[in-house]
């Protein structure tokens, strides 16, 4: 599984949350705590807002904690929205085709989780991108997949309805192919002005999901990336975060496969 982290907020040097900290990103891509794996070197990715609408993307292959041009760039890159993420691969290619985040317009998205037996049902999923955005599927990853389906059904307008439409898709085609291996999605998305941080999973064992909201803004991540875990709260399972820089952080019911009324 992958780590990452999403802040919205005051600009801030991106090295205060990505390299800085004591137990910050890149020292995560090393020595995660929380995850399944302890070791996030398949490639990285850097996602943020500046003076454009649409966000500066930088992504590799090479390990996040041997890259001299990424600790350059957070060191004098000044943000108000940017996501990163250090990817453990889960079955697909080492490549920077399918590091995170994935772009498409002012839209970001990144993911840790896995579709359950992905390769018997790739096919399946491609086919819920409309052909007027498969011409933008660079990579081989189910998570580029879901989010390119999302954008096709509104994401950038209503996230929440987009991703539980897909999400509720992905469970239908998994379960007419027989696959008892879980749908896990712990996710960041944004359109350059609300953030929605999701953790969900079919089986009820997401990837972990933290937030807090400070003096700079909010911050979320794969675990905390500090000594002060009192200051953390966890994302409960099923559920949503959603913030702009207006309003602060809350948390709704989040359960694809479920009447989107009923949840």
């Amino acid at each position: 599984m992958c780590r990452f982290l999403a802040y919205l907020g005051q600009p801030v040097l991106m090295e205060s949350v990505v390299s800085k900290p004591c137990h910050s990103l890149i020292h995560q891509s090393i020595c995660a705590e929380e995850a399944k794996t302890a070791t996030n070197g398949d490639g990285f990715g850097l996602g943020w807002y500046g003076e454009r609408p649409e966000p500066g993307l930088y992504r590799d292959l090479r390990p996040a904690w041997s890259d001299d041009n990424l600790l350059s760039i957070v060191a004098q890159v000044r943000s108000r929205l940017f996501f990163a993420h250090v990817r453990a691969a889960t079955g697909t290619a080492t490549a920077r085709a399918n590091c995170h985040p994935f772009v498409h317009g002012t839209c970001l998205f990144m993911h840790n989780g896995q579709v359950g037996g992905y390769q018997h049902v790739r096919r399946a999923l491609e086919n819920m991108i409309p052909d007027t955005l498969y011409a933008e599927r660079h990579g081989t990853t189910d998570t580029e997949a879901i989010f390119l389906a999302a954008i096709a059904a509104g994401a950038q307008r209503d996230a929440i309805g987009a991703f539980h439409a897909v999400l509720s898709k992905v469970k239908d085609v998994m379960r007419a192919a027989r696959i008892d291996e879980a749908l896990r999605f712990t996710a960041a998305f944004t359109n350059g002005e609300t953030l929605h941080a999701f953790r969900w999973a079919c089986d009820g064992e997401a990837p972990t999901l933290y937030w807090r909201h400070d003096g700079s803004g909010l911050h979320v991540v794969s675990e905390p990336y500090d000594a002060s875990r009192a200051a953390w709260n966890a994302i409960p399972q099923n559920a949503v975060l959603i913030a702009d820089k207006n309003t602060l952080p809350r948390v709704e019911v989040f359960e694809p496969g479920v009447s989107a009324k009923a949840a």
